[in-house]
This record gives structure tokens, sequence and C-alpha cells, in this order.
């Protein structure tokens, strides 16, 4: 498992997603939060949380297989597509890198993973990954209105 800080391609995210990550984040600053990230054409529209369901949410996240059953379900209703999880790090963790955990943990090759802190003055309060092959590789983030 190893993190690769070099940015190669960018995701692109809608404003108000960005800003519903961090308020989801800061309404629960010692747990981790999760949801899935969903849109068109590669661009990230809608965040839709999710309950965290994990036997140690100050350290870890776990959607339930249920929840993300329903959740596929509605983005194939509102026609979207799935696009990515997201989840944070309790402000009490040094970073929002992904951990050796997460990256065990990351089964959607395709997907991008969002890492967010609730830290209110952290320099980057939301980094994206690629994880594929034990392998994360950061993203950049193009924010569009």
């Amino acid at each position: 498992m190893s993190y690769t800080p070099k940015m190669k391609r960018a995701v692109r995210s809608r404003r108000k997603v960005y800003g519903q990550l961090l308020k989801h984040a800061r309404r629960q600053p010692h747990r981790e939060c999760c949801g899935i990230l969903a849109g068109q054409d590669g661009l990230i529209t809608q965040a839709f949380p999710a309950k965290n369901i994990a036997a140690d949410p100050v350290r870890n996240y776990e959607i339930a297989p249920t929840e993300i059953v329903r959740l596929m379900e509605e983005l194939r209703k509102r026609r979207l597509e799935f696009l990515g999880i997201y989840h944070s790090h309790p402000n009490w963790m040094d970073t929002n890198e992904p951990s050796p955990k997460d990256i065990a943990l990351a089964h959607y090759s395709e997907a991008i993973y969002f890492i967010v802190t609730p830290r209110p003055y952290a320099t980057a309060p939301i980094r994206a990954f690629s994880i594929r092959d034990r392998r994360a590789m950061e993203l950049e983030i193009k924010i569009l209105p």
C-alpha cells in the first residue's frame, strides 16, 4: 500500500458539493462521516450522505451494503453516474491523506475518493484520490460554479 502525491489529472466538482462535504464533516468533527458522490460526464454535481455504521466510527467508516444498493438505485432514477465516495478524517487526525486502511478497503477502482478534514483552517480541507492496485494518487480538484 502506498500513497503517491503527484497530481496527474483533475476531478471536477460543483462548488455546492464542496460546501456540503465540509458541512457534513464539521457537523461531527470527532467522527468519520461518509457518503456517495454522483454526477454526469465526470462532473460531481451531488453528494448523498450515508450513515457510518463502522464499529469504531471515530477511526473508520463503513456504509451498509443495503444503503449502497438504495443509493445506487436513487442514482439510476435520477440518471446520475456513481463517481466516488467521500469520508472524513476527524479533527484529531494529522492529515487527510488516505490511511493504509482507506487504501486496503478501496474496492471501486474507477471511483474518486474524497477525504475531508473538519479543521476550519486546513490548507486543503478536501483532497481527492484515485486508488488502484493498493496505490493512491492525488488528483487536483477543480471547483466549478
